[in-house]
């Protein structure tokens, strides 16, 4: 296999796999889980740039407050992507947080459209158009808005935007991220220290495990991901992309037996339609063009 297509395929799957991670931590509240993740990542992170020595980039970063305050908001952004994500799999949603990583590519169309200025072509809106008529099917025939899959979708797609424009590459960008909610979250596991609510050190070793091992595994997926991004095609990553949440909504029906069919099938077929009109739009513009035939005069 092409090396970068295997590293894009290895870093969609782990992503695809995440709900078997963090059911294993479904005991401990969401915030706490959220803030272990943050320590954890900051930490294994720094041993990776350290073993790299890959520091120059720090001092360039501290000389400008307006890059600082560009990815303080994708921090946030990022933040509240992981505590939804947190919360829908521990709460027995896994079937509505792979739905928020299906809408995820059509949010960052409009976004392109409403931010960026960027021309949309007809297929595009098509696909726009029966991705939002999915979203209202599922929240009419549901009786409440699918939240949890808007927030993931505009929650990642506002942080993708805000990573476009403010361009770092993956492993300094997760590592300021972090760095930056690194205060917030170490002053809440001191408050809960202090308190006695510590989740941290844990009665099971394992569990114990699980909140260190959440560094790397939060870590490395996006490490492979940069690593296959380099390799490959935009056009071929876009379509690898749909792999983590395919897997997300197999183990969310089959594994944990979440309610999937009827109506709700109808507004994801819907959603399909969409991604699979915008995939072939894509993969059609981003194919070569034969080049013309010069007639001999």
């Amino acid at each position: 296999m092409h090396p970068g297509i295997l590293s894009a395929v290895l870093a969609y799957v782990c992503w695809g796999l995440f709900p078997l991670y963090f059911k294993q931590l479904a005991q401990i509240a969401p915030l706490d889980v959220l803030v272990h993740r943050v320590v954890w990542s900051l930490l294994f992170l720094l041993v990776v740039l350290a073993v790299r020595r890959q520091w120059s980039w720090l001092r360039d970063v501290l000389r400008q407050p307006r890059l600082l305050g560009a990815f303080a908001l994708s921090a946030l952004l990022l933040s509240g992507n992981w505590l939804t994500y947190i919360w829908a799999v521990t709460n027995d949603h896994v079937v509505d947080a792979s739905l928020g990583y299906f809408i995820t590519p059509l949010v960052n169309v409009l976004l392109g459209y409403t931010v960026l200025h960027e021309r949309l072509r007809p297929l595009q809106w098509t696909a726009v158009a029966l991705a939002a008529a999915g979203v209202l099917w599922l929240a009419v025939l549901g009786g409440q808005l699918p939240w949890i899959a808007l927030v993931l979708a505009c929650t990642f797609g506002a942080y993708g935007l805000m990573r476009k424009m403010a361009a770092l590459g993956a492993l300094e960008g997760l590592t300021l991220e972090t760095m930056l909610l690194a205060p917030a979250a170490v002053a809440l596991l001191a408050f809960a220290a202090m308190q006695g609510t510590s989740s941290f050190p844990a009665e099971s070793g394992w569990v114990n495990a699980l909140l260190i091992g959440i560094g790397p595994v939060t870590a490395i997926p996006l490490l492979l991901f940069a690593a296959g991004a380099r390799r490959i095609r935009m056009s071929t990553l876009g379509l690898l992309q749909y792999l983590a949440p395919s897997i997300q909504l197999v183990l969310g029906i089959w594994l944990y037996h979440e309610p999937f069919g009827g109506a709700r099938m109808v507004g994801f077929g819907l959603i399909w339609l969409a991604l699979a009109v915008y995939s072939a739009e894509s993969w059609l513009q981003s194919s070569p063009r034969p080049a013309p035939v010069l007639e001999p005069d």
